[in-house]
């Protein structure tokens, strides 16, 4: 069993494989979106970790890396498939652990949670089920013999990290991603090895534990990251969370760090709903964490997510209810929280909840406030982490309209821009009719793979009825009914849609061979009649989406980053 006879938070932990770690505070993964084009680590890395590295803690776990640069999670994620980037990675490395930290290179796959326009082909997962976010394409199952070479990715990875110099890696088994794909019945329904009970589900993990073990030193660092449950009726639960934990504790693993949740119901983002209880002991997932203790055997615990004070961390450390305490937010606005808390006797580490200056009532009677300044909290510490990586200092009073500006630019420019510059020469890349072929697939490939996703998560958040929802029109040429996510700005006699890409989308064209069409207007649907209105402001018509007029402009730097030439349409009801 882990070391437990009165620790505290500056006792260090050896671990099964022998690694020591100095103390018992963890820097958590947090996701940085700072590779290069290539998919390499660039400077801005190593300067950001150079902070962490003199922070105080014992261990540091790196954002997300992919083991296939074919499915990526999100613009900027730093890809490991051999040892092409092993200089940028060494660097990386070495700069961490200046300050006697150990680092670890936090391994993923997001499987069907892939950014369809970074990836290239299908995003793949267990089985052939998309996420419950309508809009968003379903993936591809994969293959017996696909699951065994991603397996291998992960061992290969590893094996690359450990040449590098980093001192471990964890599987990242959490939040929704392909290896936490596996083990909910919810998202693998396969009848094979891999699916079924929770042994077949749990099957994936271990397959990749066992292959990284055979591909390393047995000094190496091995961890994973799981969710105590997925919180979505019929999913993992903390009944399966707990037998995984069992099997674990039969692997060669060091460490289990406890989270919770995914991007369809996101526990570990945002501004979850705790106890009463759970609010006076700050952690989030630690009474979960209680209930494995034994379980897990000699495996120490990692929980990460809502510690604040030094009392919660260290009475959590000295109860045995677990072994290390993961720093997220605090580690963003406060780099050097571990050095605060054990040098300068810090009882309190700072911490920056975001909000919008919305009065009382106007948030009262708009619910998805709370949820959009949820999203806003997460990209405003994103942004520091980017200003870290510049060479600046955190901005505690940077505004909530720059994080809308810059998350902008992250998730949708940007996303594009090395895919615009890719096409060059020959044919294909050359005089105004591939231009115009090029433009038209840009078009094409916004409206799929960002402008309906994106409307699709707004409703997902829960704006369905002041901003996200569907629309169906009939077919100009099967005659069936189709069905698209739109964002909608509703009134008493009808809504407003924006058309991003003008009358050329495949929508406008229907309703303009058959402008009857059906809405969904909170709980039910509507009929009406639609016009597309070439000549309403549309710059002006976006701001109107706003679910309240403070929100306009981020509303109209939303719609403009999505949009080529766009166009307003007025929907107007003819029922009762």
């Amino acid at each position: 069993m882990p070391e437990r006879t009165n620790p505290t938070l500056a006792t260090p932990l050896t671990l099964p494989s022998g690694q020591v770690l100095p103390n018992r505070l963890m820097k958590a993964a947090l996701s940085e979106g700072l590779a290069d084009d290539a998919g390499g680590p660039d400077d801005r890395l190593p300067r950001l970790y150079s902070r962490w590295a003199d922070g105080g803690y014992g261990l540091i776990i790196t954002g997300n890396v992919m083991v296939d640069g074919r499915h990526l999670g999100e613009p900027g994620n730093v890809v490991v498939e051999d040892e092409r980037h092993l200089d940028g990675l060494s660097r990386w490395a070495k700069t961490t652990q200046d300050g006697g930290a150990k680092v670890w290179l936090q391994l993923n796959h997001p499987g069907r949670q892939a950014n369809p326009i970074l990836g290239s082909g299908a995003t793949v997962a267990p089985s052939a089920i998309g996420v419950s976010i309508p809009g968003v394409p379903a993936p591809r199952e994969l293959t017996g013999d696909e699951i065994g070479e991603i397996v291998q990715r992960f061992a290969t990875a590893a094996n690359v990290a450990e040449t590098a110099g980093f001192d471990g890696v964890q599987i990242h088994g959490a939040h929704g991603y392909l290896v936490s794909q596996f083990l909910s019945p919810l998202s693998n329904q396969r009848t094979d090895e891999w699916g079924g009970g929770i042994e077949n589900r749990a099957r994936f993990l271990l397959e990749i534990i066992r292959a990284i073990r055979a591909a390393v030193r047995p000094g190496f660092g091995l961890g994973l990251k799981l969710n105590s449950a997925d919180f979505q009726r019929g999913g993992f639960s903390e009944d399966d969370s707990r037998a995984v934990v069992a099997m674990v504790s039969a692997e060669e693993v060091d460490l289990v760090e406890i989270s919770g949740g995914s991007y369809e119901s996101p526990a570990m983002m945002g501004r979850p709903v705790v106890s009463s209880s759970t609010r006076a002991r700050e952690a989030y997932f630690l009474a979960y964490a209680e209930t494995v203790r034994a379980i897990a055997a000699d495996i120490p615990l990692a929980v990460t997510g809502g510690f604040r004070t030094a009392t919660a961390m260290a009475d959590a450390v000295a109860e045995g209810h677990c072994d290390m305490v993961g720093l997220g937010r605090p580690a963003i606005v406060a780099p050097n929280a571990g050095r605060l808390l054990a040098d300068d006797g810090a009882t309190v580490l700072p911490s920056q909840s975001i909000g919008l200056p919305i009065p009382a009532r106007v948030r009262a009677s708009v619910p998805t406030i709370k949820t959009l300044e949820g999203a806003l909290d997460l990209q405003w510490h994103t942004d520091q982490l980017h200003r870290m990586g510049a060479g600046l200092e955190p901005d505690e009073s940077r505004p909530v309209w720059r994080t809308a500006v810059s998350a902008t630019r992250r998730n949708g420019i940007d996303a594009f821009r090395s895919r615009r510059g890719a096409t060059s020469g020959g044919e294909a890349g050359s005089g105004p009719d591939s231009k115009a072929l090029r433009k038209f697939r840009m078009e094409r490939a916004i409206g799929r793979h960002v402008a309906n996703p994106t409307v699709a998560f707004a409703s997902r958040m829960g704006l369905v009825s002041t901003l996200a929802t569907q629309l169906e029109t009939t077919g100009r040429k099967s005659g069936r009914t189709r069905t698209i996510p739109v964002a909608a700005s509703f009134d008493d006699t009808g809504a407003w849609l924006i058309s991003q890409h003008g009358a050329r989308a495949g929508w406008t064209l229907n309703i303009e061979a058959d402008p009857r069409i059906r809405i969904r207007h909170g709980d039910r649907w509507r009929t009406g009649v639609a016009e597309i209105m070439r000549d309403d402001d549309v710059e002006a018509r976006t701001r109107t989406f706003a679910p309240h007029p403070a929100l306009g402009g981020v509303t109209a730097v939303v719609f403009r980053t999505l949009q080529s030439d766009p166009v307003s349409v007025r929907i107007t009801f003819d029922d009762a």
